[in-house]
């Protein structure tokens, strides 16, 4: 299911680490889906939401590594010698100096978070969004090798979890995808 039409924007699913990377008074933590800190394992990410010019702020996004073709590649985050070359690929943007944008439409976030990265380190980057069809989106991101596309409700609040207003459509041939299949029928 690709969603198509007016009212929907649509982003590149990479393949990484989901990491939600807060900056406030106690310092930078880059924090997994599970709750831990990766701020260690990606210390040139921690750097980079440490330098933004805020006081506070939550950034949703994926930390990935790039192959030289310039496709985020799961195996290569997993290794050790790739963590100077992990990106944040930032999608969304939670917090900003004390202000929760949580109840923010995703067009308003994602304008505050483009401005707030506008000149930032190379290891923290904008997803970028595309407002063209979505199934020409998910054509050309399958065509790439990419995980997928998330495709967002224009007027969109943020809710943790699974939501009517953001669709995930995966490639079912990306490495990612058939990684997860193999994993659930491990289990």
């Amino acid at each position: 299911m690709t969603l198509s039409g007016p009212g929907w924007l649509h982003e590149i699913k990479h393949d990484g680490f989901r990491i939600l990377a807060r900056r406030d008074n106690a310092g930078v933590r880059l924090i997994t889906r599970a709750g831990n800190d990766f701020s260690r394992r990606f210390p040139f990410i921690a750097m980079a939401v440490g330098k933004l010019p805020v006081r506070s702020c939550v950034i949703g996004g994926e930390a990935i590594v790039c192959n030289e073709d310039g496709l985020a590649v799961f195996e290569l985050i997993r290794r050790n010698g790739a963590l100077a070359s992990a990106v944040h690929c930032a999608f969304d943007l939670l917090e900003l100096d004390g202000r929760d944008l949580r109840r923010e439409p995703i067009e308003t976030r994602k304008g505050l978070l483009a401005e707030l990265l506008k000149g930032s380190h190379l290891s923290i980057v904008l997803n970028e969004r595309f407002e063209e069809d979505g199934a020409i989106v998910y054509r050309e991101a399958c065509r790439l090798g990419c995980e997928g596309i998330v495709s967002k409700r224009t007027g969109s609040l943020y809710r943790a979890g699974r939501s009517l207003h953001w669709v995930k459509v995966k490639n079912p041939k990306a490495p990612a995808v058939r990684r997860e299949a193999e994993e659930d029928w491990g289990r």
